[in-house]
C-alpha cells in the first residue's frame, strides 16, 4: 500500500485526534499544516513524515497529495480556508474527507468540484464526522425499517453528558457564524431554505422526550439521492433542550441585526466573545459525554413509521474516529462511487454501518 493519507491541519485540535486514531490503527499518516516547526514537533515522537503548506499558496497545496493518495481537510471554518484543500485534492486525483459542519461548503463543493471528482475517479466526503454522519447512519438504518412508505426523515443530534464546558473553539465558530444563516432543508422534493430555530421538534432519546430546533445539516443534501422515495429531510438540534424554548426569537432578532451595520459590528463583537481560546475539550472532559442522534420515518401523512437511535464516543472523539476510519476505506478501495458524495452513496448502507462501527457509533435499543 503506498497510496499515503495526508492530514491536513495537524496540529489544530481535530487533526490531532485523527492522527491519533490512525497511529492506533497502525496507520502513519503524514502530517500537513502551515507551521513547520509545530508539525515537526508532533511528527518527531512517531517519526512521521510532514509537509508544511498555507492554504493561501495554491503552489503549496497542490504539493501535498499525489494521485491516489487520501486528503483529510480539518482546517475550518471551512467556507473561508476550505476549498484550497478540497480544489488541491480534486486537482491531483486524491480522494478527500473533512471535518466541516458548514453545510454551504458542502453544497458549494458539489456545485463546483463532482463532475472533476468523477471524471479524476475519485471520491470526496465532506462533513464526515459528528457532522453529520451520525445522522446519516441512524436516517438509513430508520428507511430500512420503513420500507416502501416511507416519506419523511427526521433527524435530531443530542448528546448523553453537557456540552457547558465542552465545545471546541471550532464548534463554537460555527454555531456563531451560523446564527444569521438559514437551514437548507428539503421539502416537497425540492432544496429550500427555512430560517435556523423556524420550527422545533420533539424526539424520543434514552427513554425521554427532548426538543430539538431546526438547524442545518448535510442529509437534506444526500439523503434524497440515497432513497428517493422521500419527499422530504429536516434535521434538528437538540445540544441544550432548553435553549429550544428561546432559539426561535434569538435567531429572528440576530437575523434582523444582520441587516445593518451596527448590528453586524454587534453579532461580531459577540461571536469573539463565544468562540473563546483555541482548542477543545481533553480527554478527561470527552469522556464525560456521549454523543446521540435519533432518526424518525413518517408517511406521507405523518404517521410514524420506524425510529432509529445510534450511540458513540464524544462528539470530537467520534470524529477523530470516523475520519481515521472513512480515510483508510479510502485508501484501501472502498469507495463505491465517485464525486462528491454523501456517506450513503460512497460506501453503501452496509459499508456505512461498517465504519461506523470501527469508530464506535452504533444503534442501540428503543
Amino acid at each position: 500500500m503506498t497510496n499515503s493519507i495526508i492530514v491536513f491541519g495537524a496540529t489544530g485540535y481535530t487533526g490531532r485526534l485523527v492522527v491519533e486514531s490512525l497511529l492506533k490503527r497502525g496507520v502513519r499518516p503524514v502530517l500537513a499544516g502551515r507551521n513547520a516547526g509545530n508539525l515537526q514537533e508532533l511528527a518527531a515522537p512517531d517519526q512521521l513524515d510532514y509537509r508544511s503548506a498555507d492554504v493561501r499558496d495554491s503552489a503549496a497545496m497542490r504539493a501535498l497529495v499525489s494521485p491516489g493518495d487520501v486528503l483529510v481537510s480539518t482546517v475550518g471554518p471551512f467556507e473561508r480556508y476550505g476549498h484550497a484543500a478540497a480544489q488541491a485534492a480534486v486537482e491531483a486525483g486524491a480522494h478527500y474527507l473533512d471535518s466541516t459542519g458548514e453545510v454551504g461548503f458542502v453544497q458549494e463543493l458539489r456545485r463546483r468540484l463532482s463532475r472533476q471528482a468523477q471524471e479524476q475517479g475519485i471520491t470526496m466526503v465532506p462533513a464526515f464526522g459528528y457532522d453529520y454522519v451520525p445522522g446519516f447512519l441512524a436516517g438509513t438504518l430508520a428507511m430500512q425499517r420503513a420500507g416502501s412508505a416511507a416519506s419523511a426523515l427526521r433527524v435530531g443530534y443530542f448528546t448523553a453528558g453537557t456540552l457547558r464546558r465542552g465545545l471546541s473553539q471550532g464548534t463554537r465558530s460555527t454555531l456563531a457564524d451560523n446564527l444569521t444563516k438559514p437551514a437548507a432543508v428539503y421539502r416537497d422534493r425540492s432544496l429550500g431554505e427555512d430560517r435556523i430555530a423556524g420550527t422545533s421538534e420533539v424526539f424520543r432519546v434514552l427513554g425521554r422526550e427532548k426538543r430539538a430546533f431546526l438547524a442545518p445539516g448535510t442529509e437534506v443534501l444526500f439523503m434524497p439521492e440515497a432513497f428517493p422515495q422521500l419527499a422530504s429531510v429536516e434535521v434538528f438540534n437538540g445540544w441544550f433542550p432548553a435553549l429550544s424554548a428561546v432559539a426561535q426569537p434569538v435567531t429572528w432578532l440576530a437575523a434582523q441585526m444582520e441587516r445593518t451595520p451596527w448590528g453586524q459590528l454587534a453579532l461580531q463583537w459577540a461571536g469573539g466573545r463565544v468562540t473563546g481560546p483555541p482548542g477543545g475539550p481533553d480527554e478527561s472532559e470527552r469522556s464525560r459525554t456521549l454523543s446521540l442522534a435519533a432518526a424518525r420515518v413518517l408517511d406521507e401523512n405523518g404517521s410514524p413509521l420506524a425510529a432509529v437511535q445510534v450511540l458513540g464516543p464524544s462528539v470530537y472523539t467520534l470524529t477523530g474516529e470516523l475520519l481515521a476510519e472513512g480515510a483508510t476505506a479510502l485508501q484501501e478501495g472502498k469507495a463505491l462511487r465517485h464525486g462528491v458524495l454523501g456517506p450513503v452513496e460512497a460506501f453503501g448502507p452496509a459499508g456505512l454501518v461498517a465504519l461506523c462501527a470501527g469508530a464506535g457509533l452504533a444503534p442501540i435499543p428503543g
